[in-house]
């Protein structure tokens, strides 16, 4: 398991609804907590490992030993929105890349946790901006979606740098053509 970068097309798939916790899942989810914390990040969404299942992990401290700290979200659904406000975004399928994005300052989000329990959460601040980030990643959409038109402009030179490097891996044979991938991920479909 990896974390792919922009412009894989797992990153673009809407992902489907998880219908089963198994053994599999769980080993996933221990996967891309421990991916997460080996790149510095905070959270993960399946479709950044080229899995195309509607699932997220989240610890906000991003510290390994704070497992106190970790969530998984199965099948998440954000309820209500509140507010506004703007902060910068980072994402670990566009490293090194960050920007400006809006989003709800207060967030009311269902899910299911590993154990089959259905929970809700309000969120605010930092966790409230993850989930957002992460569920958005589920419907394939990208944080540099959601920047402003001038926002997204200053970082066009990086994006067209990371288009340029994925397909160079393409052609070196490190990642099979778009169709092949796209194949791969309705095989994965729950």
């Amino acid at each position: 398991m990896q974390i792919v970068q922009y412009p894989h097309p797992a990153l673009r798939w809407k992902s489907q609804p998880i219908r089963q916790i198994n053994a599999e899942l769980r080993s996933a989810v221990r996967q891309m907590f421990d991916l997460m914390y080996a790149s510095q990040g905070i959270g993960l969404a399946a479709n950044q490992v080229a899995l195309p299942w509607r699932v997220f992990v989240v610890n906000p401290t991003g510290e390994a030993s704070e497992r106190d700290e970790e969530y998984v979200f199965i099948n998440p659904e954000i309820l209500r929105r509140k507010g506004s406000v703007e902060g910068e975004e980072g994402c670990l399928s566009l490293p090194e890349l960050f920007g400006p994005v809006r989003r709800a300052e207060q967030i009311l989000v269902n899910a299911f946790d590993l154990k089959g329990n259905e929970f809700e959460m309000t969120l605010t601040d930092l966790p409230g901006r993850v989930v957002q980030h992460e569920t958005d990643h589920l419907d394939g959409v990208l944080f540099v979606d959601r920047m402003t038109d001038a926002a997204r402009r200053e970082v066009e030179p990086q994006l067209a740098d990371f288009e340029a490097h994925f397909r160079r891996q393409q052609s070196l044979g490190r990642f099979p053509p778009d169709p092949e991938i796209e194949q791969r991920l309705r095989e994965l479909e729950p």
